[in-house]
């Protein structure tokens, strides 16, 4: 088993204010975790259907940014798609907990789902 990338919030603000279009931002809470608000610019993808998804985590060029409330569950998402050998996927350290901790914008709607 290998470590999984992790990015926390800081850091992830960064790339997002620099404008880098190669990442995504994945909430896989439930959809009544995600009727609380977002980060900005999120899709939703819901935890127990990323086996069903995995095509989409091989889109050239893209870093996929995993994210649930604490971090906890997107850690797990991100070793399993890791053994899926799927390697472009990030946790945010913390969630949208550390997110909103550190004074940054939720969004009150997702940007949509992943079909």
């Amino acid at each position: 088993m290998f470590p999984i990338k992790e990015i926390d919030a800081g850091q992830l603000l960064e790339k997002i204010e620099q404008g880098d279009d190669s990442i995504e931002l994945i909430d896989i809470r439930t959809p009544a975790e995600v009727a609380r608000g977002v980060l900005p610019n999120a899709k939703t993808l819901p935890m127990h259907l990323i086996p069903l998804k995995l095509t989409h985590f091989t889109e050239p060029g893209k870093e996929f940014i995993l994210y649930c409330r604490t971090g906890s569950r997107s850690a797990q998402a991100c070793m399993f798609l890791n053994q899926q050998g799927i390697s472009n996927v990030y946790n945010l350290r913390g969630g949208i907990m550390s997110w909103a901790q550190h004074g940054l914008n939720i969004e009150p709607q997702p940007m949509g789902s992943i079909q």
